[in-house]
């Protein structure tokens, strides 16, 4: 087994660092937490390691292929893994990423609330969930409220500013 030199690997990573999400394009793949790292696979070949925002998101097929097409484009090696375990939380993401959801008219998730005692814990209860106070990414107004759980995706839900009126996303933390 050839070792991959550390060199090749930081080539790899500054080749697709520019890369988007399909969905939210003004946020990169590195960002969101998504593109874990890249590391030597056990034959010697490069792997870009991705994990899903959540099992059934559509957009890893698009992720896959803009990362082969990035590593093509500057005749670099590779192969793109998925890696689902530990599962992506939405604590993975960078304040940069959280920032710029928030310019883009998206609420980032509130975050924090995975730690490694209740991180992947499934707790079940018969009182309902207290709604989560969610700003107004327009005009920053704590007065709005969820109109559907679900938004234009599927790791978004859909909420309303009272105060501007204005609908919203807002980024579900997982």
């Amino acid at each position: 087994m050839n070792a991959v030199n550390n060199d090749l690997l930081q080539a790899i990573e500054q080749a697709l660092a520019h890369l988007a999400d399909p969905e939210i394009p003004v946020v990169s793949l590195t960002e969101l937490g998504i593109l874990r790292g890249v590391r030597e696979g056990a034959d010697g070949v490069p792997e870009v390691v991705i994990t899903p925002t959540y099992s059934g998101c559509p957009a890893m097929g698009q992720i896959e292929d803009d990362i082969v097409a990035a590593l093509r484009a500057t005749d670099l090696p590779g192969r793109v893994v998925t890696q689902l375990s530990p599962a992506w939380t939405t604590d993975w993401m960078s304040e940069a990423a959280k920032d710029k959801l928030r310019a883009y008219g998206i609420a980032p998730p509130q975050c924090g609330s995975h730690t490694p005692q209740t991180a992947g814990v499934l707790q079940f209860s018969r009182h309902a969930a207290k709604p989560v106070d969610v700003s107004c990414p327009q005009c920053g107004s704590r007065n709005t409220t969820q109109t559907a759980a679900f938004g234009s995706t599927a790791c978004k839900a859909l909420y309303r500013c009272l105060a501007c009126l204005e609908p919203f996303d807002y980024f579900k933390p997982y």
